[in-house]
């Protein structure tokens, strides 16, 4: 007859053997890990784009349907990235797990939360910042382009976020295809300073969400140019201090003077 105790040991040793498979899973690099890790970002790609399609699908019937079953993938790729972590309480603390909660409480009252439904597109900031995403692009001797990838999804995240907040709160009572280009091209052109005349938003809130979007726009337009054009520097973590960008020929950490063995680019 079995006990409690021995229950209770089968339960935690259940637990531990599915801790260890998503660890596995999302952190390992054998090849059932990196097919796990591509299906998991294919179907982040498929939720960004919903998030994006959002303002022009949701009147239709079949909205809530898929708002529900996209909160089912969120919530379970949140517990499952919980369940593989070493320190959960350091992983909860991170900015892409508030991202990902935040998402997940819209996603769960798409009602009450309407109005803050457009900052769903923060889960492409979240996705540019998973570890799994860039481990593929190191397979494919692309890591050198990590900075001015992550400066072309900050550049485009804010540009799908300023869309949906010109959206909701300037351009909602149109029609729902029509006005959200409409916010787009009027982000666009913000953005970019290229001048316009034919969409402006009206009164005081209108010009400061225009003088914002051009200040913030700007800066993510010069760091992208930065990220591109300036000398290509290899990522190596310093053991001492742990900075990781360093000059290709660079012998000691400029940060700590920790002496390096930065491996040739054909080693």
């Amino acid at each position: 007859m079995k006990t409690k105790d021995s229950d209770g040991l089968q339960d935690r040793s259940t637990m531990a053997r599915l801790r260890d498979t998503l660890r596995k899973l999302y952190h390992g690099r054998t090849p059932a890990a990196f097919r796990f890790q591509l299906v998991a970002v294919i179907i982040d790609v498929a939720i960004i784009a919903f998030f994006i399609a959002t303002p022009i699908i949701q009147q239709s019937a079949s909205f809530l349907w898929l708002d529900y079953a996209v909160a089912a993938l969120v919530a379970a790729d949140l517990a499952a990235r919980l369940l593989a972590s070493n320190d959960m309480l350091r992983l909860m603390k991170q900015p892409t797990s508030w991202v990902d909660i935040f998402i997940l409480l819209t996603l769960l009252m798409p009602t009450a939360l309407a109005n803050l439904g457009f900052l769903r597109i923060l889960r492409l900031w979240s996705l540019s910042r998973s570890g799994s995403l860039w481990r593929h692009f190191e397979m494919q001797g692309l890591r050198p382009w990590r900075e001015a990838s992550h400066a072309v999804i900050n550049l485009l995240t804010f540009l799908f976020v300023i869309t949906g907040f010109v959206y909701t709160f300037f351009f909602r009572s149109g029609a729902g295809l029509e006005s959200y280009i409409d916010a787009l091209y009027f982000t666009v052109a913000t953005v970019t300073t290229t001048g316009f005349g034919d969409i402006v938003l009206p009164g005081v809130a209108g010009k400061l969400t225009a003088i914002v979007t051009m200040i913030i726009g700007i800066s993510l337009f010069v760091r992208l140019a930065q990220a591109i054009f300036r000398p290509a520097k290899v990522f190596f973590p310093c053991p001492q201090c742990g900075l990781q960008r360093h000059e290709p020929d660079a012998v000691h950490c400029k940060a700590c003077g920790h002496l390096l063995n930065i491996p040739d680019s054909g080693d």
